[in-house]
């Protein structure tokens, strides 16, 4: 977050700004630390919907993971050919493929998920476990009324 010297109070009031102030903080911790693995958001999001929905269409997934159509064939295609996914026919419509996760995938994803979980501890260092508690409720709440996604 921004220095508060020198910014006027009435930005520094703004939940709004604030919210944002802190995303970006958390975005550079979280890009930072999935670059260690040679990943990307996308990469994760599309192992772990994988992972808890099973074997989906590549359209299925990207409805889950908010990620688009032309970004999902490319995400795809890079953790195919790194082969924590696969990709086969669809049995009732070959038009359309069918992608699940490999054995290799879910060992990546759960380095991912330690990696993602020392990153949000340091995003999160200031506050004790209460707060963390109360701030993902309260961002949960913000998130679901204003009809964001959770990813």
């Amino acid at each position: 977050m921004d220095n508060d010297e020198g910014t006027p109070r009435r930005l520094r009031a703004l939940p709004s700004r604030l919210t944002n102030q802190a995303a970006l903080a958390a975005n550079r911790i979280v890009d930072r630390a999935l670059a260690e693995a040679g990943v990307r958001r996308y990469h994760y999001a599309l192992l772990a919907a994988s992972e808890e929905y099973g074997p989906s269409s590549q359209a299925a997934l990207g409805r889950r993971t908010g990620i688009d159509r032309s970004d999902m064939v490319a995400t795809v295609n890079d953790l195919a050919e790194r082969r924590l996914l696969k990709r086969a026919p669809d049995p009732e419509d070959r038009r359309r493929n069918i992608v699940s996760i490999t054995a290799e995938g879910r060992r990546e994803l759960t380095h991912l998920d330690d990696l993602l979980a020392a990153a949000q501890e340091e995003f999160l260092a200031p506050l004790g476990a209460a707060d963390r508690r109360i701030l993902t409720d309260l961002l949960t709440r913000l998130a679901d009324h204003h009809g964001g996604r959770h990813d």
